[in-house]
């Protein structure tokens, strides 16, 4: 699958209630960030690898409407979202494996985090 953008939310929407045992996987970023600009492509590459979850790349100064009350204090920030829920929010170093290792973890657990974006099923 490929990565999702927040102009396409229906879609986004629609995958997620057609797979609601996936994750999505939210990379808040800013296109003036060099390390966001370089992190795109590996994080595009993931969301071709790990295709049962949905990826979806936001750019905080084009739809800060998808942060709600949430700050991002470094980048790349990223939010795992089951469709009730935050599992993760904070910012992460911009690898792919260590990603790959948060997703795995988010998967394994239902425990949620207090703080984060609105949930993007819920939008």
């Amino acid at each position: 699958m490929s990565l999702f953008t927040p102009s396409q939310l229906s879609t986004i929407k629609n995958r997620i209630q057609n797979n609601p045992e996936s994750l999505v996987i939210i990379c808040f970023c800013a296109a003036w960030c060099d390390t966001c600009r370089e992190y795109e492509t590996n994080f595009a590459q993931l969301a071709q690898e790990i295709t049962q979850h949905t990826f979806v790349w936001v750019d905080i100064e084009n739809n800060p409407e998808l942060l709600g009350d949430e700050d991002v204090e470094d980048f790349p920030t990223i939010a795992i979202q089951n469709t009730n829920e935050n599992l993760f929010y904070g910012v992460q170093l911009p690898y792919t494996n260590l990603l790959e290792s948060l997703i795995e973890n988010c998967a394994k657990q239902s425990a949620t985090v207090v703080s984060g974006p609105p949930i993007i099923a819920k939008i």
